[in-house]
């Protein structure tokens, strides 16, 4: 005789992938928050390099996950695929843009203003659904993306130009986070990162090469400990993306959408705290502006998530447990969106650069 889980017992069962994923998210976004300690680790070596090295390190540590998950026939397929191939593509110059000028901001004193970028990205990926994918947006989506207009504005004036690293930032991983959305669920994230690097390789490859002619070259010229630091990127890279697609896979997208501000807001505190970055008066009003825009968004995002639930209850479903179970089974896939913006080493959370 089979005996039903009575309804005691289920929370506890659903409870454990959530606890692992939230586990998992939290990593992912820990490890790209501390990307600005690791990065100043690398001096003597420029953005350029470190940006080329970390394309090459990242392809080697991608083959070892190819030949582990055994996905080479899933890779060729790939690589003979003109569609998907060349939105890849795409999305490697898009990644690369971001990573270098993340790395740039970083080296050049202006982690504050890249933190701003992975702050500003969540209202710019909002703007392109509606421009790009004709999306409708709710009154309180507007008054948030409006909110973060002003704050642009705000900081503009703060800074005293236009903070085009925090721009450049926020509309290239959204560029990006929108391409790869376009390629959806064709191509798992591993697979993805793979063909992302081998786009960006060859190019790499002759930076490496053009800095070692030209006698500029950190990698082999200031000691193992260097060599290693800059190797470890690869890994740097890889890590924090298993641990997204790992939490990606058992959280809902609410809750892949709030941890996505741990990245920011720890290079924020470490900017100013550790790095010593300053920030006048007329910053802080502008973050806050940029702040309350974000809080607005995920309201929204927290009353539509809990709206579902009371509709699924409403529809027939017979317990609490089971209608948050099937709402959070629609969020994961909703969050599939999320997911296949994050092959870089940010979601940022970037995450992330």
């Amino acid at each position: 005789m089979t005996v039903k889980p009575d309804a005691s017992t289920r929370p506890a069962t659903a409870t454990a992938p959530a606890r692992a994923g939230l586990l998992f998210g939290i990593g992912a976004y820990g490890l790209w928050g501390l990307l600005p300690l690791y990065f100043l680790t690398l001096a003597p070596a420029g953005p350029v390099e470190i940006v080329s090295d970390r394309v090459l390190f990242s392809l080697v540590v991608c083959f070892v996950l190819i030949a582990v998950t055994r996905a080479w026939r899933s890779l060729g397929a790939v690589l003979r695929s003109g569609r998907v191939f060349w939105a890849l593509a795409l999305a490697a110059a898009l990644i690369a843009v971001n990573w270098l000028t993340y790395t740039f901001g970083v080296l050049t004193g202006h982690t504050i203003e890249a933190a701003l970028g992975y702050f500003i990205n969540p209202l710019v990926s909002v703007l392109l659904g509606v421009l790009v994918l004709k999306e409708r947006l709710r009154p309180i989506q507007w008054a948030a993306v409006g909110t973060g207009a002003v704050a642009v504005v705000v900081l503009t004036v703060a800074y005293g130009q236009v903070p085009w690293i925090a721009l450049i930032l926020a509309f290239s991983f959204g560029f990006y986070g929108l391409v790869k959305n376009r390629v959806g669920a064709k191509v798992d994230a591993v697979t993805s990162l793979t063909v992302e690097t081998i786009v960006l390789a060859p190019v790499a490859l002759g930076v490496v090469v053009w800095l070692g002619v030209a006698g500029t070259l950190t990698l082999t010229g200031y000691g193992a400990g260097h060599f290693w630091l800059l190797a470890a990127s690869g890994i740097i890279t890889a890590v924090p993306l298993l641990f997204f697609g790992a939490a990606a896979r058992r959280l809902p997208m609410t809750t892949i959408g709030l941890l996505q501000y741990i990245a920011p807001v720890m290079q924020f505190i470490m900017a100013v705290t550790v790095l010593g970055e300053h920030m006048a008066p007329e910053r802080w009003i502008g973050f806050g502006i940029v702040w309350l825009a974000l809080a607005v968004l995920t309201a929204d995002m927290l009353l539509v998530s809990r709206r579902r639930r009371m509709n699924l209850r409403r529809a027939g479903l017979a317990t609490q447990s089971e209608a948050q179970s099937a709402a959070d089974l629609a969020d994961r896939e909703d969050s599939a969106a999320v997911a296949a913006q994050t092959s870089t080493g940010q979601l940022r959370a970037p995450h992330e650069a």
